[in-house]
C-alpha cells in the first residue's frame, strides 16, 4: 500500500501578512549585516592610505632645532607633530641645520642629511627658512632626485620687512660687527632681506619632477596671535597687510596653496594653544597622499 501523503498545512489568511514582514526583516537583517562588513573593511582602508607613499622630513627655521634636552624634559621644534604623525603611520626624520647660518650652508646640511635617508623620495616639510633652504638644495645640489614634494609653511620667499629694518637697525648700532668678531654666522638675517631673496628667486628656479605647494599662515585678529608676536603682527600689517607676525602672507606664497590657516609664525610649528598644529600637518598628509606623494 501506499503511504499517505503527508497533511497539506493551512495557513490562514490572516497570518500572510505576518508572514511576509518575517521574510522582509530577514532579508533586511543579511542586507544589513553584509553592509556593515563592507563598511567595517572601508574604515580600515583610510588608516592605512592616510601616510604618504614616501617618508616626511621636517625642516626647521631660522634659530631652529630638531629637539632640545634638558634633564629629563624634551622639546621639539615641531611640537607634537612627530608623535601625530606617528600615530598615522608615517615615518618622520627631522633635520637639524646651523640656526643663523646662511642659506646655502644650511642647505648643504639638509643635503646631507636627507641624502642619508634610506628611501628612493622623500616628502619635504618645511617651516619659515627652512623652506628656502630646500629650495636651494632641490634647485643647486641635486637634491631633486631624492625629494617627491616640498611643501613650505610660512616661509619669506619674497623676504620680510622685519629682516630689511632688523639688519639695519644691527648694522648702525654695530651689533652684525660684534657677533662676527666671536664667530657668530648672522648671513641667515641678511638671506631674508627682501632685496637678498628677490636676487635668491631669480637664481634658484623651481625643478621640473618636484611638487611646490604651501601652507599661509594669516591670522585676521591680534588677539589669535601670540602675545610676543603683536607688535610685529601690527606693524607687518601696516606695511605689507596680512601676515603672521613674521612674514608677509604674500611672501610665504609659492607653488600650490594649500591652505591658508588663522596660525601666526609660532602656532604654525605647534607653540600656541590657539590652533591646533599637529592636526594641520595630518590633514597635510591625507593630502599629499592623495596627490600620489
Amino acid at each position: 500500500m501506499r503511504a499517505a501523503p503527508p497533511p497539506a498545512v493551512l495557513v490562514p489568511p490572516h497570518a500572510w501578512p505576518w508572514i511576509a514582514a518575517l521574510a522582509v526583516a530577514a532579508v533586511a537583517a543579511v542586507l544589513l549585516v553584509v553592509w556593515l562588513r563592507a563598511r567595517a573593511r572601508r574604515a580600515f582602508r583610510p588608516l592605512r592610505r592616510r601616510a604618504p607613499r614616501h617618508p616626511l622630513v621636517l625642516a626647521h627655521g631660522l634659530l631652529g632645532f630638531d629637539e632640545l634636552r634638558v634633564g629629563g624634559a624634551r622639546a621639539d621644534y615641531f611640537r607634537g607633530v612627530s608623535a601625530r604623525l606617528g600615530r598615522d603611520g608615517c615615518a618622520v626624520h627631522r633635520c637639524r641645520v646651523a640656526p643663523t647660518a646662511s642659506i646655502a650652508a644650511r642647505a648643504s646640511a639638509l643635503a646631507a642629511f636627507v641624502n642619508a635617508i634610506d628611501a628612493r623620495r622623500v616628502n619635504l616639510v618645511a617651516h619659515s627658512m627652512g623652506g628656502l633652504d630646500a629650495r636651494y638644495a632641490i634647485a643647486r645640489l641635486g637634491l631633486d632626485r631624492k625629494v617627491a614634494s616640498l611643501v613650505t609653511i610660512g616661509t619669506p620667499h619674497r623676504g620680510t620687512p622685519l629682516a630689511d629694518a632688523a639688519t639695519s637697525l644691527a648694522a648702525r648700532a654695530g651689533l652684525l660687527f660684534a657677533l662676527r668678531r666671536v664667530n657668530v654666522d648672522v648671513e641667515a638675517f641678511h638671506d631674508l632681506t627682501t632685496a637678498r631673496m628677490d636676487d635668491f628667486n631669480g637664481a634658484v628656479p623651481d625643478s621640473r619632477g618636484v611638487h611646490y605647494a604651501c601652507i599661509v599662515g594669516a591670522p585676521e585678529r591680534k588677539r589669535d596671535v601670540s602675545p610676543i608676536l603683536v607688535p610685529t603682527f601690527a606693524w607687518l600689517r601696516d606695511a605689507a597687510g596680512g601676515n603672521d607676525g613674521m612674514v608677509p602672507a604674500e611672501s610665504q606664497r609659492w607653488g600650490d596653496v594649500i591652505r591658508v590657516v588663522p596660525a601666526d609664525h609660532f602656532a604654525q610649528i605647534g607653540w600656541s594653544r590657539r590652533f591646533d598644529a599637529a592636526e594641520l600637518y595630518a590633514e597635510l598628509l591625507a593630502e599629499l597622499r592623495a596627490r600620489g606623494f
